[in-house]
């Protein structure tokens, strides 16, 4: 195969002697036998995404290594100078269980304190909510997380958080971007000073413990805790460091962990993905779940942000909800104590994504409350309460499996979210009900939801391609019907624009630019376009509703719903 001129000059860049001899080696090795490898790893530099910076391990601009994360890391630090000048400055790093998370670590605290920057440390890996709660905790100005999610073994990530506790969002992820981009590889300062670097533990664990509980408790009897059973696992991830001890102490007592997840493995033996997303990913839970007849089920991602739950239904069978299902009744359950305790006045709010259930938008109205929507990603939710500070932020989550429950943490929480929906289910069950019966009971106020993701992966240069003239035929070639439905109107979040299609008008949306397309049919249904901001993916995200007048109507409607579904996936090509 013949390697393009420009690929080579990227790579004989990293032979010169900035680099160890173990990087020029694996250089020598590429350019020789794996000449395509050498093409994906240097065609491109690593980019922030929606999740901070995700990348398969390895050399390469397009891997993550300590050369990349040096940069970063160095441009950061430049960058706080900037923002910061003549003032003392702290930040505070995390790591998940992922190979080489915890050495990475130690680079970004290399680099920071070689640069004069105080850094807290964690001793050993701890969940992503846990770092968004140091950062306020201990005054920082930044945080770092070596983190890739949920992502494959060979993944790892660094996302970056600001002194507000939440990740960076334009025009600061800009500047910064910026900064990194103007340095060159020479300019990272490796020689660490040690007596900058301060590890931490057991003191911000309490206080993020009982944090936790003062922000996910609510006033559920203690016979109702001990009656609840619950099955749990960490899927190998962080969890493990956290959501025992939060339940134990907020007393929960009868807590089943799947003891073959129990140990933080970042190979994730058990599985194929650690993504509680997957059906696959909770399969040794529900078994343990069928075996001891527990009320709810509970299962984390690697690092502990996102949150997947299974119940019984009417007939008894544990089932897995989806994203949106979690979110509206933790949402719904958030509003209602709120309204009992006399605390909604109109100045509250609830988060969520445009790519999440308009069911949500529903609820606030029902209480009185403002839904505010954002772009994907929990970043924009952070912002949301920055940038509304006289307004309270009750809770909100996203499609994808977050949630976060008030501000003391800001970013989705994994650990707040397992407490809050053993609450839910704990009240519910002492009521006579279940959690289950609490999300019925919403579809009958508010009507019957159904969302779909198809997330289709192209990988590498080709696949990037494919994916960017997917979207740009979206935009120039704009679908009219869909399943015998009108599109009635467009938004497009690239361009800021939304198009009302029945009365050939435009509007302009007050939203962050983002290559996100939805469309709108006119029965209610709504389909989104995005490309994934930390994967080789194009995602596809299908909401569809209907009337629910009774609970016998349900299997029917659902049946109804997924034909629906399934339709639009055929017509549009999808499968």
């Amino acid at each position: 195969m013949h390697i393009d001129q420009s690929i080579l000059n990227r790579a004989n860049e990293w032979m010169t002697p900035t680099f160890d001899s173990q990087t020029q080696q694996e250089i020598e090795r590429m350019i020789t036998s794996a000449p395509k490898e050498l093409e994906d790893s240097f065609y491109k530099n690593l980019e922030f995404g929606t999740g901070g910076m995700r990348g398969i391990m390895g050399v390469g601009t397009n891997r993550i290594n300590k050369y990349t994360l040096g940069k970063n890391t160095q441009g950061l630090a430049n960058y706080l100078k900037k923002c910061f000048p003549n003032k003392p400055l702290k930040t505070v790093i995390a790591y998940d269980c992922r190979h080489n998370s915890d050495t990475l670590a130690k680079t970004v605290a290399d680099v920071f304190s070689a640069n004069g920057i105080k850094v807290y440390l964690f001793s050993e890996l701890r969940p992503t909510p846990e770092l968004s709660f140091a950062v306020k905790h201990l005054h920082c100005q930044v945080g770092i997380v070596l983190t890739a999610s949920h992502n494959p073994p060979e993944y790892n990530g660094y996302k970056v958080y600001w002194q507000d506790g939440g990740q960076i969002v334009p025009p600061q992820d800009g500047e910064i971007i910026k900064e990194i981009e103007s340095l060159r590889y020479e300019e990272i300062n490796f020689e660490a000073n040690k007596e900058l670097i301060t590890y931490i533990d057991a003191e911000i664990d309490t206080a993020f413990i009982n944090s936790t509980i003062e922000n996910a408790s609510f006033s559920t009897p203690k016979e109702a805790k001990e009656n609840l059973k619950i099955v749990y696992t960490s899927l190998h991830g962080t969890s493990i460091k956290s959501i025992p001890a939060v339940l134990t102490k907020a007393g929960y007592t009868n807590l089943n962990i799947v003891a073959a997840q129990e140990i933080p493995d970042g190979n994730f033996p058990t599985v194929k993905s650690p993504n509680p997303e997957e059906p696959e990913a909770l399969t040794m839970a529900l078994e343990l779940a069928k075996k001891i007849d527990a009320d709810i089920v509970v299962g984390t991602d690697p690092d502990s942000d996102r949150l997947g739950v299974a119940v019984k239904d009417l007939s008894g069978k544990h089932i897995l909800l989806n994203g949106n299902q979690t979110m509206v009744v933790m949402t719904a359950f958030l509003l209602e104590q709120w309204k009992r305790a006399g605390k909604i006045t109109g100045k509250e709010f609830i988060g969520s994504t445009i790519v999440s259930t308009p069911m949500m938008l529903e609820l606030a109205e029902a209480y009185g409350v403002e839904c505010k929507v954002g772009l994907t990603g929990f970043k924009w939710i952070a912002k949301m309460i920055k940038d509304f500070p006289n307004q309270k932020f009750i809770g909100g989550g996203e499609e994808s499996f977050g949630f976060m429950v008030g501000d003391a943490v800001r970013d989705k929480d994994a650990v707040g979210a397992t407490l809050l929906v053993c609450e839910i289910a704990a009240q519910a069950k002492a009521n006579g009900k279940s959690l289950y019966e609490e999300l019925l009971n919403l579809y009958l106020d508010f009507g019957l939801y159904k969302e779909h993701l198809i997330s289709i992966t192209k990988k590498g240069m080709d696949g990037a391609n494919e994916i960017k003239q997917m979207m740009i035929d979206l935009r120039e070639n704009p679908l009219k019907v869909i399943n015998g439905q009108r599109v009635i109107c467009i938004e497009d979040y690239q361009q800021s624009t939304a198009r009302d299609l029945i009365n050939n008008e435009t509007f302009e949306l007050d939203i962050p630019k983002s290559n996100v397309l939805i469309y709108y049919l006119e029965n209610g249904s709504k389909i989104c376009a995005r490309p994934s901001g930390t994967e080789p993916k194009i995602k596809f995200y299908i909401s569809v509703q209907t009337d629910l007048l009774s609970l016998k109507e349900l299997t029917e409607k659902e049946e109804e719903l997924g034909h629906k579904i399934q339709c639009i996936i055929s017509e549009m090509k999808l499968n």
